[in-house]
């Protein structure tokens, strides 16, 4: 099986960041206040690396598209828009935690926490699932580059 580079790195990441954030909440029920911290700057970095791979790989090489049976194609549309909505509204939930974490603003970083792990938890596994669908069930459709589609040409 020949897995594109990119996108398995970044996916990795993504995974490792949710591995973090269940080993950071399994550390705070611990009150382990020190190892939490750190295991969820971790995650947060994680998500990063992932993120950074990601909208460089988006920018400079496109994206791919669907490339499994046609009539799939709009369950697979539904499924990524679900999936790009937890994700954004993950990653923006996650830096408010993070920020209320580090800034012990710890009302609020308590309140939102739970929240944003199990959102988070849902992005990672339907970030898979995206990964799985366009690189390992079926063969990516063609991918077409940003800054080519922006300037024009092949």
């Amino acid at each position: 099986m020949d897995l594109p580079l990119l996108p398995t790195i970044s996916t990795f990441f993504i995974v490792l960041s949710a591995i973090f954030v269940a080993i950071g909440w399994n550390l705070i029920r611990q009150r382990r206040i020190e190892a939490h911290k750190k295991v969820m700057l971790a995650a947060g970095a994680s998500a990063l690396t992932f993120f950074i791979i990601y909208a460089s790989r988006t920018i400079f090489i496109g994206n791919t598209a669907f490339g499994g049976p046609e009539e799939y194609k709009i369950f697979y549309t539904i499924f990524l828009v679900f999936h790009i909505t937890l994700a954004t509204t993950g990653g923006i939930m996650g830096l408010i935690t993070i920020w209320w974490g580090l800034k012990n603003r710890l009302d609020k970083h308590r309140k939102i926490g739970p929240y944003t792990s199990v959102i988070w938890f849902f992005t990672a596994i339907t970030g898979v699932m995206v990964y799985l669908l366009l690189y390992v069930i079926y063969k990516g459709g063609p991918t077409t580059s940003v800054i080519k589609a922006i300037l024009g040409g092949e």
